[in-house]
């Protein structure tokens, strides 16, 4: 076998490889639960369903839980795995201390109907905004939380808020990345990623004009999506803003650190 033949397989190999990542990217960045989440568990919560009809005809639920006498309400925009049942742990500690909290639904997680894509999410993020505004609750009452792919369209739906001059009252990204094309560059340096993805999520082109305060909290352990992105984004964002990054914290474990009571002190705060 000549040289000439074994570089053509070579080729051929990685053609292969890059073909079958392209084709598969999706399954690679969406990791759904199609099942629905446990309904009892999130009433004994004191949430309850709230329709959301998407501008491309989809109907999703979200599930809300109203916010005591002046204080604020979360929405939560999950990361990419699972369903939004599985993050009734992350935001029962707020609202536990009074503030609202509503879980945002996507499409094909949970038993929701459609196909997860980049922007499928951001349509599913503005009929739930549109659907907590049918409850008479304004953006300004509204501080938007993004876990890890959520902080995606948290700063999506943000940065549209802030160019139509209707701007959020806070938005909170834990453990976000700059982008999926630079994470996925970082993972797969031999794939020419950055020409081949598809749903880039690029919060870092959006992340100085959010036209709220923001809070970043991230793991300085974290292997998933490192702490250099969060820095990235904190140095990039305009002001207000505040920076939280936690020694020995990874990518799912940042509530075991007081992640509620630091967003809570971040919502609290004067200003």
């Amino acid at each position: 076998m000549t040289l000439v033949t074994i570089a053509g397989w070579i080729v051929a190999g990685w053609l292969l490889i890059v073909g079958l990542m392209f084709v598969g990217q999706r399954t690679l960045l969406y990791h759904p639960d199609t099942t629905p989440p446990d309904a009892g568990g999130l009433l004994a919560s004191g949430l309850r369903p709230l329709p959301v009809r998407t501008e491309d005809g989809l109907d999703l639920t979200a599930w809300h839980r109203p916010a005591a006498a002046g204080r604020p309400t979360l929405v939560l925009f999950q990361g990419n795995a699972g369903h939004l049942g599985d993050r009734l742990s992350l935001g029962a500690p707020l609202a536990a201390q009074g503030f609202g909290l509503v879980l945002a639904p996507y499409r094909g997680y949970g038993g929701g109907a459609g196909t997860p894509t980049e922007e499928g999410l951001y349509r599913d993020g503005r009929a739930t905004v549109a659907a907590l505004e049918s409850q008479a609750i304004a953006r300004r009452q509204v501080a938007l939380w993004g876990e890890s792919l959520g902080g995606g369209i948290a700063t999506r739906l943000a940065a549209e808020a802030a160019a139509d001059g209707r701007p959020f009252r806070a938005v909170i990204l834990q453990a976000p990345f700059t982008s999926v094309a630079d994470r996925a560059a970082e993972l797969y340096p031999f794939v020419p990623v950055r020409w081949l993805v598809l749903d880039r999520f690029d919060n870092l082109e959006r992340i100085g004009v959010l036209g709220a305060p923001l809070l970043i909290v991230h793991g300085e352990s974290d292997s998933v999506v490192p702490a250099s992105h969060g820095r990235r984004l904190l140095e990039a964002a305009g002001s207000p803003k505040s920076g939280i990054f936690i020694p020995r914290a990874g990518h799912n474990d940042l509530p075991g650190f007081g992640l509620a009571d630091r967003i809570a002190a971040f919502l609290e705060a004067p200003g």
